[in-house]
């Protein structure tokens, strides 16, 4: 096995023994509880509003396209002529449906299948983060990724749970050496979601930095810089087949509205904001969401200068690893630069969770009751805000 994937900043190591694990149990323990609150109140308010709570977490929105698929395979288009949008469920990447298929094909299934990938992406965000910053800042970072304002897609039968578990891992595993495990779950990231391919392109781009710079010779290391992008690429293609057109992904997602013009639609709906026009609250709620990701983007990058780690207690890393930079960065790319709907974009970069590194960090060095104060008030924030999307206004998360 080649060494582990390291940068400038050495990646942090485990502590021996079996410390790290009751750790990873109570990170997974407080997602859990959150999670399952946020639940419970989502289901409580659907009941309230007369609409069955199943339904809700179930066959919401894109769900709906999900158990289509798992039920029926491809083949569904649905037409809206006052708005000449043509939705094609090809628009959807084959890995939820085929797992919410193997597990029964119903909306339990799915819910199943999303819950699982929830609780195993929150002990890899945890892996990742406890390697890069310590034990308690990886805690806080799943603390923090629990009680996002869009966590409660995490309970839905959606897919970022699905992908925030496959990206995690993979980039634990890219950070500990583990190159072929890495490019195995960044080829099934692939086949999740669109935004997969920001896994990929972790891998690919340190597999060429560790060829380029370190001199690596490794077939390991070549065979994952090949094999990452693997699962994004094949769904594209046999979309391109099943079109006759090899542009025809492509062509799928701009019938749905959906289009990369680098950032123009998103600068507009931001300027609508900033000018004071009537929006609607998720248009408000998103456009701060991503300020707020741009600006922890640019501590990312940035890293930290301070010198007292025994005085200031857990921080980050000079330079945080390439790869995880890499990935957050193309997965920020993607929804600020894509045109479609803008209130889906907090949802887009939920995977992103090394964007809450750097309030993890700082969080690691307040009190614990401040720790805990903090998260339990963004909690009933994003209980709220997840009852407001799915139950009071309608709208697609």
């Amino acid at each position: 096995m080649t060494a582990a994937y390291t940068t400038s900043a050495a990646v942090r190591q485990p502590a021996p023994g079996v410390a790290g694990m009751p750790a990873a149990a109570l990170a997974l323990g407080v997602f859990a509880a959150v999670r399952a609150g946020g639940a419970l109140v989502l289901c409580a308010a659907a009941w309230w509003a007369g609409r069955s709570p199943l339904r809700v977490l179930g066959s919401s929105w894109d769900s709906a396209w999900y158990l289509g698929i798992a039920r029926h395979g491809y083949g569904r288009t649905q037409m809206w002529p006052g708005t000449g949008l043509v939705q094609s469920d090809h628009a959807f990447f084959p890995l939820y449906p085929a797992l919410v298929r193997l597990a029964g094909g119903g909306e339990w299934a799915a819910l199943l299948v999303a819950w699982t990938a929830a609780a195993v992406a929150a002990v890899g965000v945890y892996r990742v983060g406890e390697l890069v910053a310590g034990r308690r800042t990886g805690v806080l970072l799943v603390a923090l990724w629990a009680v996002l304002p869009h966590a409660v897609v995490l309970g839905l039968a959606y897919t970022e749970a699905l992908l925030a578990a496959l990206a995690a891992w993979s980039l634990y595993a890219l950070l500990r050496g583990r190159w072929l495990w890495a490019a195995g779950l960044a080829a099934l990231a692939g086949l999740t979601r669109p935004t997969g391919v920001a896994v990929a392109a972790a891998v690919s781009v340190a597999a060429l930095q560790a060829v380029l710079v370190r001199r690596s010779r490794a077939p390991e290391v070549w065979a994952a810089g090949l094999l990452a992008p693997a699962g994004w690429l094949a769904y594209v293609a046999a979309v391109g087949v099943r079109r006759g057109d090899p542009a025809g992904y492509f062509a799928v997602q701009r019938e749905w509205g959906s289009r990369f013009d680098f950032g123009r639609a998103t600068l507009e709906t931001l300027w609508r904001v900033l000018t004071g026009r009537p929006v609607p609250l998720a248009t408000t709620v998103t456009a701060v969401l991503l300020a707020a990701a741009l600006v922890s983007a640019g501590l990312l990058l940035a890293g930290r200068r301070a010198a007292d780690r025994a005085r200031e207690g857990p921080a980050l890393p000079r330079s945080l690893p390439v790869p995880l930079l890499v990935y957050t960065a193309v997965l920020l790319v993607i929804a600020v630069g894509g045109a479609g709907y803008f209130e889906s974009k907090p949802r887009f970069l939920l995977p992103a969770f090394p964007l809450l590194l750097p309030l993890a960090a700082a969080m690691a060095r307040a009190r614990p009751r401040s720790a805990v104060l903090v998260t339990a008030g963004l909690a009933g924030l994003s209980y709220g805000y997840g009852v407001y999307l799915l139950v009071i206004a309608r709208m697609p998360p």
